[in-house]
């Protein structure tokens, strides 16, 4: 599936506190990956924001096929391939001043690692929501897939950028809060 596309300009959306009442009834924490329960939780108390779908990343690897995999890597398992299934945020922002601050905040999240965190729209997530944005870790070459084939020292990188970027995003909304 192809899911990143450039970033898009917000437009108004009198509609978004009526999407986001919508969206966070039907939200069932038991849905999301466990590492990502708090930092959804806590992105949906900001009244500007609500989240849209999120991934914490999965390692599918030898003697792990299970594509919901959470444990981590081993810091030396081989040089075998490894099957990385995204992680990603998939969030909706209000087009007021706090929501565009926050915006701008996570324009700059990229930053941590520009060749393996993109920011920016998913075509199929704008369709359904305006001002819908994608915060994901991936290897620059496959940003528009949701997983990608890479051996083992590249997914340990992308396993470290993961943690780095899930602890920036934890702070940006502590700070927030």
């Amino acid at each position: 599936m192809e899911t990143f596309t450039s970033l898009k300009q917000p437009v108004d959306n009198p509609a978004f506190a009526a999407q986001r009442r919508r969206t966070l009834e039907q939200l069932d924490p038991a849905e999301l990956d466990p590492p990502m329960v708090d930092l959804v939780r806590r992105l949906n108390e900001l009244p500007y924001c609500f989240t849209i779908q999120s991934c914490c990343g999965h390692f599918v690897f030898g003697g792990h096929p299970d594509p919901r995999n959470l444990e981590r890597l081993p810091p030396s398992q081989g040089a075998g391939p490894v099957q990385y299934r995204m992680a990603y945020l998939a969030l909706c922002l209000d087009n007021g001043e706090q929501g565009i601050a926050l915006l701008r905040d996570l324009e700059r999240l990229p930053a941590i690692d520009p060749q393996y965190v993109q920011f920016g729209c998913a075509d199929w997530f704008w369709e359904r929501q305006v001002n819908s944005y994608a915060l994901q870790v991936m290897p620059m070459r496959h940003r528009t897939r949701d997983s990608a084939w890479i051996d083992y020292a590249e997914a340990l990188r992308v396993q470290s950028v993961r943690d780095e970027l899930l602890g920036r995003l934890d702070q940006l909304v502590d700070a927030r809060l």
